[in-house]
């Protein structure tokens, strides 16, 4: 390791061109400083040509000086990463589940617009993968349909999104019997989502294992294209199902009841979150309370 007030004095004698102005600058001795750049050529090789009034790097000490700069970047980026100071600049790195993430999405590049010197990395996953990824510390936050068990994890209710049964344009569903002839098209969470529904829309009905499965998509904005086509039905969050472009090949089958699925927000417990979050937190709890009706976060604002 070399020793960093030698290549400050190194560096900014590179700057300055002049030993004198160079102790002035670092508070030194002309002798301190002739002694640190004595010190990195013993060690490095010949770093400065000495002329009368000016000093010229060697292709040794351009590296030297390429090495400084290194280290001050890599200081600068250290402490950006770990300054709490800053609400509105630096990484943010959010995960979550599809239909959510497409509501979010918008909110989140309207304020990443909005303040340029915030980064935000989003990504789109299945719950499983969504849990384990905040758990691993690959993203800083996470939405949940549940609150997680594992003890590494804190949850807050952060809003609400009812589930939809979405037929095909012109089907005729009014019992189990109906949804049997037509089978079930699948997603990544579309199991648990479509036994959150089916049991309360249906109750008493056998488990969906027992209705046809016609397909499995894992890109939610492609789910509803086999429904068009009338391959099957699926159980989706709303604002997936309004996000679809091709709203005249479907319906949404009215049910008894409003199933919700209530999202949480998870972060590790034991690692505080940045103000970047809690800012980007606050905007989208801010947000969302103008969204209509269905959507509402639990913040003052809305009530």
């Amino acid at each position: 390791m070399i020793n960093p007030q030698w290549l400050r004095s190194f560096a900014t004698l590179a700057s300055e061109g002049n030993f004198t102005r160079t102790a002035d600058q670092l508070g030194l001795t002309q002798a301190a400083v002739s002694q640190h750049i004595r010190h990195l050529e013993d060690e490095h090789g010949i770093l400065l040509i000495r002329r009368p009034r000016s000093v010229e790097l060697t292709p040794a000490g351009k590296v030297m000086l390429q090495y400084w700069q290194d280290m001050q970047l890599a200081h600068e980026r250290m402490q950006h990463r770990m300054a709490d100071h800053e609400a509105l600049a630096g990484e943010v790195r959010l995960i979550t589940p599809g239909s959510v993430g497409l509501l979010l999405y918008r909110y989140l590049i309207g304020l990443q617009a909005q303040t340029p010197s915030l980064r935000i990395h989003h990504r789109f996953a299945p719950d499983a993968e969504v849990e384990q990824s905040v758990v691993d510390g690959c993203h800083e936050l996470g939405v949940l349909p549940y609150q997680p068990e594992d003890s590494r994890l804190e949850s807050r209710l952060f809003c609400m999104e009812p589930l939809e049964l979405v037929v095909p344009a012109g089907a005729d569903v009014t019992g189990w019997k109906d949804l049997q002839a037509l089978g079930y098209i699948g997603h990544p969470d579309g199991k648990a989502m479509a036994t959150r529904l089916l049991a309360r829309v249906f109750p008493g009905c056998p488990s969906l294992d027992q209705l046809p499965c016609r397909g499995f998509v894992n890109q939610i904005s492609l789910i509803l294209e086999p429904v068009v086509l009338g391959l099957g039905f699926t159980v989706i969050p709303r604002y997936a199902r309004q996000a679809f472009a091709n709203q005249e090949g479907i319906q949404v089958m009215p049910a008894p009841v409003v199933v919700r699925d209530s999202l949480y927000l998870i972060h590790r417990n034991d690692w505080p979150l940045s103000r970047r979050a809690e800012f980007v937190i606050g905007s989208l709890h801010q947000s969302l309370c103008e969204v209509d009706g269905y959507f509402k976060p639990p913040c003052v604002s809305c009530d």
